[in-house]
């Protein structure tokens, strides 16, 4: 096993912040006892922040902010912001109505006959018999 006296403090720039690190001897220690052979891409704030599902990084997701539209709630007419475009054949519901209606749902089918399901809806042998196969489009 190597001593601390094998290792030199390494300086490493962070993935997340681009800002540079330490990585002491000791840490490097530390990771060939545990086995661990990559280096940290990340300096130990940004770790910390990994670990706990926080993000650094100046966007929220891979496909950067989310927008937030602005409608009316269906049930209760109190303004609702939502982070996606409404559609006028389709109801929208303010927070509290939307788990009002989730709960009185009960346990039942995530999808009711108007839902955004890739059925449209439709029961799988209804669409496997609309008179299209898959077979057809080749």
């Amino acid at each position: 096993m190597m001593s601390n006296e094998d290792f030199r403090d390494r300086i490493l720039t962070c993935r997340e912040c681009g800002q540079e690190f330490s990585f002491s001897a000791g840490e490097q220690e530390f990771f060939a006892r545990k086995g661990l052979t990559n280096t940290p891409s990340r300096c130990p704030s940004c770790r910390a922040a990994h670990r706990t599902g926080q993000s650094t990084s100046t966007s929220r997701s891979p496909r950067g902010p989310v927008e937030y539209h602005e409608t009316t709630c269906a049930i209760c007419g109190r303004p609702a912001s939502v982070p996606f475009i409404p559609r006028e054949d389709r109801p929208v519901y303010c927070s509290e109505c939307f788990q009002t209606q989730r709960a009185s749902r009960g346990g039942g089918s995530r999808y009711d006959e108007r839902s955004y399901a890739p059925s449209g809806g439709r029961d799988r042998r209804d669409r496997r018999d609309s008179g299209r196969d898959r077979r057809d489009r080749w």
